[in-house]
C-alpha cells in the first residue's frame, strides 16, 4: 500500500511539473512550439521574446543566457563553457550554473541528526570539516535526464539513490526551466523514500556586461539592492554557521537593504576583510529574506491570497553599462551572495563573451570579482540549527509534502536604443 501511495505521489509530481509550471499559454494556431534541435555543442536551447537560454543535462546546468541590452547588443550574461563536454573534463569547475544537491551550501561536520538518527555524509571541503553542495559527487556533477523540451521550456529529472554520498533515502527530483518575455522561471521539487534533508538552488554565475564593458572586466560596478535583508547568518572562518543570526547594520559592508550600492563599494573598508571567511575580502554571505521587516524599503505585507511573485523583488542587480537590470522574485527565505572572490583568472571566457584580437581590452579569462552568484535557497545548514525552525522547509520524507523551490528572474533594459 505504501509503495502504491508513493507511486501516485510521484505521478502527481510529474504531472505538476510538466503542466502547472509550463509558464506559457498554448501557442496560437500556426505557431511552432517544437523544440530547437540540440546543437553540436550538446546544449539545449529555449527562447522567448527578448531572452534566449541554453542548458545541458550535466547538473541541469544553465550554460548561456542572452539578453539584448541598452546598446541593442545581445549579451551572454552567465558564466559557463563552450560545449557540454568541457564540464565533465574540468572536474574542478565551481558548480557552474548547476543545481547543487541534494543539500546546497555547507553541512557542519558532515553530519546531521533527524528523529534521533545521526547520518554521516561524505566531506569534501576544509580537510573534512564539512560537506559542500551535497558532497564530492553532488547533483551538479551528475547527468540529469531530459523529460520534456519545448521551444520555451525544458524539464530535467534525477533519481538519487538511497545512501548516495551518505544521505538516507532515495530522492526523485524534477527541475523545470521556462522562459517568457524577458523572464527566466524555474521550479524545483523533490520527494523521498525516507526522511532526509533536501535544499536546492541554482548556482548561476553572472556578469551583466557579458565581459564586454571596455572600462572593466569586473562585476564590482554592478549595483545590488536587498530590500528585505536586514539580517544574515553568522559564520566562522570557514563559512560554517555559528547558529547566530546577526543584523546588517546601516552603513556597514553588509548593508544592501537601506539603499542600492555597488558590489565593490565597500571592499576597501577594513570591515570587508574576513567578511567572506578567514583571509577573504568580499562576499560569500547568506542573507535572510524578511518580507515584513520595517525599514527604508518596507512595503505593506500582501493581503490574503497574495503570492511571492506579486510583491517586490527580494533582490535587484543592475549594470549601468549594459542597462540590464535583474529583479529576483523567490518563495525562499534566504539567498547566498558570492562576489567571485575565489576566481583566479584560470577559467576561460566563452566565445560569446569578452573581446577578441585588437579589441581585447582584457585577458579572455574570468578574474577575481569578475562575476557574482545569487543562490536562492533556505537558511544554510538549517538542519544543524533546529532552533531556527527550518525543518518543514528542509526535511522531507514519504509522509511529508514534497520539497519545492520557485523563482523568477525578470529582466528590464534601461534607455534601450532603437
Amino acid at each position: 500500500m505504501a509503495r502504491h501511495h508513493l507511486a501516485v505521489l510521484f505521478a502527481c509530481l510529474v504531472s505538476q511539473t510538466l503542466a502547472k509550471y509550463d509558464w506559457h499559454a498554448p501557442p496560437p494556431a500556426g505557431t511552432n512550439d517544437a523544440p530547437i534541435p540540440v546543437g553540436p555543442d550538446g546544449k539545449y536551447t529555449i527562447v522567448s521574446e527578448g531572452i534566449r537560454a541554453q542548458f545541458i543535462p550535466y547538473g541541469a546546468s544553465i550554460t548561456n543566457l542572452f539578453i539584448n541590452d541598452t546598446h541593442n547588443v545581445e549579451r551572454d550574461i552567465v558564466l559557463g563553457f563552450d560545449n557540454a563536454t568541457a564540464y565533465t573534463l574540468d572536474t574542478s569547475h565551481p558548480h557552474l550554473g548547476g543545481v547543487p544537491g541534494r543539500y546546497a551550501n555547507r553541512i557542519k561536520n558532515s553530519t546531521f541528526t533527524i528523529d534521533g538518527v545521526t547520518s554521516k555524509v561524505i566531506p569534501n571541503e576544509n580537510n573534512g570539516a564539512d560537506t559542500l553542495h551535497g558532497g564530492p559527487d553532488g547533483w551538479d556533477y551528475r547527468n540529469f535526464t531530459v523529460v520534456k523540451h519545448t521551444r520555451s521550456t525544458i524539464t530535467f529529472k534525477i533519481d538519487d539513490p538511497d545512501g548516495k554520498e551518505g544521505f538516507p533515502g532515495a530522492v526523485t527530483s524534477y527541475i523545470h526551466y521556462g522562459l517568457s518575455p524577458y523572464r527566466w522561471h524555474f521550479y524545483m521539487n523533490a520527494t523521498a523514500t525516507k526522511v532526509t534533508p533536501v535544499m536546492l538552488s541554482s548556482h548561476t554565475y553572472w556578469n551583466l556586461d557579458g565581459f564586454q564593458n571596455p572600462s572593466t572586466n569586473l562585476a564590482l560596478n554592478h549595483s545590488l539592492l536587498l530590500p528585505f535583508s536586514g539580517q544574515r547568518v553568522d559564520v566562522d572562518g570557514i563559512l560554517i554557521p555559528t547558529g547566530n543570526i546577526i543584523p546588517n547594520k546601516i552603513g556597514s559592508v553588509n548593508d544592501f537593504w537601506t539603499k542600492s550600492k555597488q558590489l565593490g563599494a565597500d571592499l576597501t573598508k577594513k570591515e570587508a576583510q574576513g567578511n567572506c571567511g578567514t583571509g577573504c575580502t568580499g562576499y560569500d554571505t547568506c542573507y535572510l529574506v524578511n518580507r515584513e521587516q520595517f525599514g527604508p524599503n518596507y512595503f505593506a505585507p500582501l493581503t490574503d491570497g497574495g503570492a511571492w511573485w506579486e510583491g517586490d523583488p527580494v533582490a535587484t542587480v543592475r549594470s549601468d553599462f549594459s542597462g540590464i537590470q535583474l529583479d529576483i522574485f523567490s518563495d525562499q527565505d534566504a539567498f547566498q551572495v558570492y562576489s567571485c572572490n575565489g576566481q583566479n583568472s584560470t577559467m576561460p571566457l566563452k566565445k560569446t563573451q569578452g573581446f577578441f584580437g585588437a579589441n581585447a581590452t582584457f585577458p579572455r579569462v574570468v578574474p577575481q570579482y569578475g562575476c557574482f552568484v545569487m543562490e536562492v535557497e533556505d537558511w544554510i545548514d538549517g538542519i544543524n540549527n533546529p532552533e531556527w525552525g527550518r525543518d518543514a522547509k528542509q526535511i522531507i520524507g514519504p509522509k511529508t509534502l514534497p520539497y519545492e523551490l520557485e523563482a523568477i528572474y525578470s529582466f528590464s533594459i534601461a534607455n534601450k536604443k532603437q
